[in-house]
């Protein structure tokens, strides 16, 4: 990913040490963060700890999506609202949480549904994507939207007590000089219409987004300061009740 280093002020440099520190993130790489420009689709439970860590972390843009408001029942797991923000657009809440955070994140807040329509445009204007949505519309849109504009899609998805986590970089090939997979080619289609229930019917255990929203700033981080391998045609699951995580290895649905 070609990011180009931002000098970072004495304050971003005190505020950043323990990422400097690091052989593999350094001042070049805590200035490529600053660079970047991160969207992430849903300020709900995946994305309430992915905000807070990629903020934390000095990601200089963060583009929040989500055309909801916050309810008392959100606040089990969401941890990025607070009481006081019950009743408030998300993406409202969300920034304000930013700015406690780190002053030095700029937001760019998008009250909108992503679908087919809109999200071409919207992903243009980043250089990676997460996606914490909670329906397979969304994740299908925004999913062919990043491989049609060549970036990065950190994607994410939580059960009531599971979750998975795979990168998608299908407009690249893999070491062995293969295209690498895409979403379709993981998920061929939706499952039929109330197959999957959502989180007020089925239930979701608070703590489990905070773990796989913290998995996806990870990757984020990875792909942007270009460290370690990324979760492409990997997905990993985590079965918190078990306290186990598995990968499993993918490609394209051709091969």
């Amino acid at each position: 990913m070609n990011i180009q280093p931002s000098a970072l002020s004495d304050e971003e440099l005190e505020r950043y040490a323990r990422h400097i520190v690091l052989p593999e993130i350094g001042g070049a790489g805590q200035q490529k963060l600053k660079r970047a420009r991160v969207l992430v689709i849903g300020a709900g439970g995946l994305g309430a700890p992915l905000l807070a860590y990629l903020a934390a972390a000095g990601i200089g843009t963060i583009g929040i999506v989500d055309d909801d408001t916050v309810a008392l029942s959100n606040l089990q797991r969401q941890v990025i609202h607070d009481t006081g923000a019950v009743g408030r657009p998300k993406v409202e809440s969300a920034k304000a949480a930013i700015a406690r955070i780190n002053p030095h994140v700029a937001v760019e807040t998008h009250p909108l549904r992503l679908d087919a329509a809109n999200a071409g445009p919207l992903v243009a204007r980043y250089d990676v994507v997460a996606d914490g949505c909670d329906n397979f519309e969304t994740r299908y849109a925004v999913a062919d939207a990043c491989e049609r504009a060549g970036k990065p899609l950190v994607t994410a998805a939580i059960g009531r007590f599971d979750g998975t986590l795979t990168v998608l970089k299908p407009f690249e090939t893999g070491p062995d000089g293969r295209p690498n997979p895409g979403y379709r080619d993981l998920f061929p289609e939706p499952p039929p219409p109330g197959m999957v229930p959502s989180c007020a019917q089925a239930g979701v255990m608070g703590a489990l987004p905070g773990v796989m929203g913290t998995l996806q700033a990870m990757e984020v981080i990875k792909l942007i300061a270009g460290i370690g391998e990324p979760l492409v045609g990997r997905l990993l699951m985590y079965d918190s009740l078990a306290a186990r995580f598995d990968a499993i290895r993918y490609g394209r649905a051709d091969d």
